[in-house]
């Protein structure tokens, strides 16, 4: 049995190697996803940003077996520095990714990689508080090109917040595309477009504190 702290999210990534834990469930619910989001794409560079990227398994997982991965320029933003190291090493094949060691709750970060085609929030949402979640929704628009989409999940465990992230979602100008729950009916991936305006970049912004602290990987 694997012990560890809270915070350790370089060993809590260690999941993802149990193809029946709800990390690995969620992982391929997330990579359907994002094929989906790059498969719409039109022609050209493909701008994509990863909050709390972790070690990148959800893009890189997808980059090594799509027709499309040499479109892509992403920016992965990660707090841990070993999950940030492991994330660099991985994406090496992928010259188009850079991973940056950063507080992904701050808009700081995203400079020079927005407006973004596709914005991957996952495993951000279950680890912060419900008020971070409306402030980042209501950001998306500033961090997105209009038509790009946003994927995130969220547990929905009680107090289950995934009705009110979808309502939050349409309120910012942001049509639902996708909403897929894990047969656990533990997990929830959603797949919003934005179809409202997009907005002026805005530095110097704080979304959210995770886990009570401005940091970065997630659940």
């Amino acid at each position: 049995m694997l012990v560890m702290s809270r915070n350790d999210w370089f060993a809590w990534h260690s999941r993802y190697d149990d193809p029946d834990s709800f990390l690995s469930r969620r992982l391929a619910m997330v990579q359907a996803r994002l094929a989906e989001a790059m498969d719409r794409c039109g022609p050209g560079r493909i701008q994509v940003v990863s909050m709390c990227a972790g070690q990148g398994r959800d893009i890189l997982g997808v980059l090594a077996r799509h027709p499309r991965a040499g479109d892509v320029v992403a920016r992965l933003v990660e707090s841990d520095p070993r999950n940030a190291a492991l994330a660099r090493q991985e994406a090496l094949p992928f010259p188009g990714v850079e991973v940056v060691e950063a507080d992904a709750g701050c808009t700081d970060v995203y400079a020079g990689a927005v407006p973004a085609d596709i914005v991957l929030a996952c495993g951000v949402f279950g680890n912060i508080s419900g008020d971070d979640i409306q402030r980042t929704v209501a950001a998306f628009p500033s961090l997105c090109a209009r038509g790009a989409v946003v994927i995130w999940t969220r547990h929905r465990a009680e107090p289950d917040l995934t009705p009110q992230v979808r309502d939050w979602f349409r309120r910012e100008g942001f049509a639902e595309e996708a909403f897929g729950v894990s047969e656990d009916a533990f997990m929830a991936v959603g797949a919003h477009r934005l179809t409202g305006k997009a907005l002026h970049f805005r530095p110097g912004e704080v979304l959210f504190r995770f886990n009570g602290r401005r940091t970065g990987t997630a659940t």
